[in-house]
């Protein structure tokens, strides 16, 4: 046997034993009705501050979200994330370019998935790995910051393409990085025709309606007075 051919054979083993507990994720993220969203970019497209401004207004709102945050090392984002009141939890990867589906069961260990109405789950930042690996997510969500250009896309076909919906963040300084937002939608439509595709900013909250109506339509429960 080749080198390659033990390559590929172990590279599908450990994809087909993660598909396998995406599958129990999937079923268990169901049976407890709150809606999974795995969260996908490039590092510096603004996941973090996207995600800790979503959880804020879902609270307002009366939902109930909580979140897993990936990241190689530190745990600087999930306390971040804790400022919003929502419960979060920080998993490193410790060098590895991607969350794994064993990695988020095994951080859920004590949680009652019943009582939360949206999980998210912050990938990585990478545009390669995450888009071989089902974390179990109802949904996935790509963002593309104005900052990375109209074509990322493009360069990133496989990532994009399994996502259910985009985001494009920093929306408010889109003149100032000369970001054309027609093309970097007829980019995405390229890839992923009929996604819907939300402009954001964070800072002067432009577009946040919309997106929190989105997750808000995604969810299987109603909002109940949070505590």
């Amino acid at each position: 046997m080749s080198t390659t051919t033990r390559i590929v054979e172990l590279r599908k083993g450990v994809l087909k034993k993660n598909d396998e507990l995406a599958a129990g994720l999937r079923k268990r993220f169901f049976d407890s009705g709150l809606l999974a969203v795995n969260l996908v970019s490039s590092p510096g497209t603004g996941k973090t501050a996207l995600l800790e401004r979503t959880l804020r207004e879902l609270r307002e709102r009366g939902y109930r979200p909580a979140a897993l945050v990936g990241d190689l090392e530190t745990d600087n984002d999930a306390r971040r994330l804790a400022a919003s009141g929502a419960p979060v939890r920080q998993i490193n990867t410790h060098g590895i370019c991607h969350l794994e589906a064993e990695m988020v069961g095994k951080h859920l260990e004590g949680w009652t998935l019943s009582d939360f109405t949206h999980l998210f789950i912050e990938n990585v930042g990478n545009l390669v790995c995450p888009s071989s690996y089902d974390l179990g997510e109802e949904i996935r969500i790509a963002l593309l910051s104005v900052t990375e250009g109209e074509d990322k896309p493009l360069k990133y076909p496989s990532i994009y393409n399994s996502a259910d919906a985009m985001v494009i963040t920093k929306i408010d300084l889109a003149q100032a990085c000369e970001f054309d937002r027609t093309a970097a939608n007829a980019s995405i439509q390229a890839i992923r025709p009929g996604a819907p595709t939300f402009e954001t900013s964070v800072k002067t909250g432009e577009g946040i309606p919309a997106w929190i109506d989105f997750l808000v339509s995604r969810s299987g429960k109603s909002a109940s007075p949070t505590n």
